[in-house]
């Protein structure tokens, strides 16, 4: 992926010279997550990977940025079809130290701010697989604390004015952030929207020609029908307002 406004550059491309810069500058560490899950017969199964991945493209596009590789297989549920539909569903425990082992081996690399996972699978309520994501780095972090400064750190007198003295990535509770699919700004609010107008639209406007509209009557999916509707201009404004709301956080502005 080339990235012709910044020097971002993804991981899995990348040499040491590349990364162990990343790190001395304090780069952002952009981590897609998604699933392989059912949507429908016009949607393919990987598009909440997609959008994520799309996400971070976009970002590394505006702030310079290591984009690490996708974590596909996630807490996808049998909600939406059963086994038969080919969905593969990881269990929420599993999934949460797997995210662990991948943070702290970050953090033992000396990547242990400037974190964000972006999320585009089930975020609209805090649902299993973005709190098995949230809890893998808070229980890190503390753990990482209690190792480098000792037990007893935060009560410390010395450390009496912490919350004072915390801003952006500095911040240990901001070490690991989340960018998730979800904004007061959505251009299109469609609550539980799956494989529907918004999420179609998303898709289309990062990936062109990824949405099959003209297998929509091959499905009964009262979910699917709002696709019909899909369109990448839409999708492009759904973008350009998460990207609003997110670039200031990877630029250290708030």
């Amino acid at each position: 992926m080339n990235y012709p406004n910044t020097e971002s550059f993804e991981m899995l491309f990348g040499c040491p010279a590349e990364v162990e810069r990343a790190k001395q500058e304090a780069w952002p560490i952009l981590i897609p997550v998604g699933t392989v899950e059912y949507h429908s017969h016009h949607c393919p199964f990987g598009c909440d990977s997609l959008v994520a991945m799309g996400l971070a493209h976009r970002l590394a596009n505006e702030v310079n940025c290591m984009v690490m590789p996708p974590i596909h297989y996630g807490v996808a549920s049998y909600a939406v079809g059963g086994a038969d539909k080919n969905t593969v569903h990881v269990d929420c425990d599993t999934f949460e130290q797997y995210v662990y082992c991948i943070l702290k081996s970050l953090f033992r690399a000396g990547i242990h701010k400037n974190i964000f996972f972006i999320i585009a699978h089930q975020t609209e309520d805090f649902n299993p697989m973005e709190l098995a994501c949230r809890k893998a780095a808070r229980k890190l972090i503390f753990e990482w604390l209690e190792e480098t400064d000792g037990e007893g750190w935060w009560g410390r007198r010395e450390n009496k004015d912490f919350y004072e003295n915390l801003r952006g990535k500095d911040n240990p509770w901001n070490w690991v952030r989340f960018l998730c699919t979800r904004s007061e700004k959505d251009i299109v609010i469609v609550p539980g929207d799956h494989a529907g107008i918004a999420e179609c639209s998303c898709l289309e406007a990062l990936f062109p020609g990824t949405i099959k509209l003209d297998r929509l009557d091959a499905s009964e999916d009262w979910f699917a029908e709002t696709a019909v509707g899909t369109s990448a201009e839409l999708g492009e404004r759904s973008i350009a307002a998460w990207l609003e709301e997110y670039l200031p956080k990877l630029r250290d502005e708030e």
